[in-house]
């Protein structure tokens, strides 16, 4: 009862602590009402410290789907994801913000019950060349693959957050600043350029580019492949630089389709290690890149810059070489971020990079 009773008192009678640096927001904003474990008798490094609200604006999707609306956030459940905040500095380098925990709207709740029209359904049914649009009300853009909300092995990392809590170092106590707004959190982020303030629309789109489909080729064989910067080609691969390290990635490969395909390891160089030197990294690319990964089939994918070049978890895409004309070679794709199996590209031919 006495544990209870004291349970009791810190849940009403713990005070704010005031942040001398960001002293404004802070006496602007008043904490959410809930436990507060000042004193770690729980093992959750995330409960800490007070948790302040952030008001979500309204939000309305559009684009390639046949409801369009706004968003009723009363009927979605509400997530928790961590992040420490960076951006990229003038001088090319990271600059750090804080570290935080965020509660908040997945992407992929609020984009779940949205019936898909995608516009190049004719030429290509399957989604994963579909992609999202976020603005703000600044007009700040960012973009997200439906791949990256969809498929991940670890699903709801994508937030609207609608409230923030920091996390505070246990030496230091170093008060990060407060976000004023709410904001889109990409949890798998390294380099959090895409945590925009403020969103207030999301268009549903599918990738423009089109390419030529041959469904069930056999064999299927591509001796290149191209790379595409825009409109522009900036390079041909045929055989891969010496200096890519080879990796092996052990996997239970599985189709949304057809389930499992084989437990077999995956060997090959890193996709991102390949085409770093065509596709640098910078804000726009951080924010609004998109890549579009083409088999000789035209079977494609689409996957977001930030997804391929700024992960946090080293879930990454793999590019696999395989036997000479073996069939669905010279190159394969296989993402180790993805539970289905949908987004590994074989006898991939074309690689496209655009800049939303």
């Amino acid at each position: 009862m006495k544990n209870l009773s004291f349970l009791f008192i810190i849940i009403l009678g713990i005070n704010s602590c005031n942040n001398p640096v960001n002293t404004k927001i802070e006496t602007e904003k008043k904490p959410v009402t809930q436990f507060i474990d000042t004193t770690d008798m729980t093992n959750n490094f995330y409960d800490n410290v007070e948790t302040y609200p952030l008001p979500v604006k309204d939000l309305y999707i559009d684009g390639e789907i046949a409801n369009p609306g706004k968003v009723d956030f009363s009927d979605l459940p509400v997530h928790s994801v961590i992040a420490k905040e960076t951006l990229l500095d003038s001088a090319g380098g990271d600059s750090f913000v804080g570290a935080y925990r965020y509660d908040g709207y997945s992407l992929f709740d609020i984009l779940d019950k949205k019936i898909l029209k995608k516009a190049n359904a004719e030429e290509f049914k399957p989604i994963i060349d579909l992609y999202v649009e976020i603005e703000n009300d600044k007009g700040d853009k960012v973009v997200f693959s439906w791949g990256e909300i969809y498929y991940p092995n670890n699903l709801h990392k994508i937030l609207i957050a609608s409230s923030v809590s920091r996390i505070v170092p246990s030496k230091t106590k170093e008060l990060w600043p407060l976000p004023a707004e709410s904001k889109i959190v990409a949890a798998n982020d390294l380099v959090t350029e895409r945590n925009i303030s403020s969103p207030v629309k999301i268009t549903v789109k599918s990738y423009p580019h089109s390419f030529p489909v041959q469904k069930e080729m056999s064999p299927m064989f591509s001796s290149s492949l191209a790379i595409f910067s825009g409109p522009k080609k900036v390079g041909q691969v045929e055989i891969l630089p010496s200096n890519l390290n080879n990796i092996t990635f052990n996997t239970i490969f599985y189709g949304r389709g057809k389930g499992i395909h084989s437990t077999t390891p995956f060997k090959g160089v890193l996709l991102n290690d390949l085409l770093l030197n065509y596709f640098p990294v910078t804000k726009d690319n951080l924010k609004t890149g998109l890549i579009c990964i083409a088999g000789m089939d035209g079977y494609r994918c689409v996957i977001s810059y930030s997804e391929l070049f700024n992960r946090n978890d080293q879930q990454e895409f793999m590019l696999i070489k395989t036997k000479d004309k073996e069939d669905g070679g010279l190159y394969r794709i296989f993402a180790a971020s993805d539970f289905f199996s949908d987004r590994a590209i074989k006898s991939v031919s074309e690689i496209h990079l655009s800049n939303k």
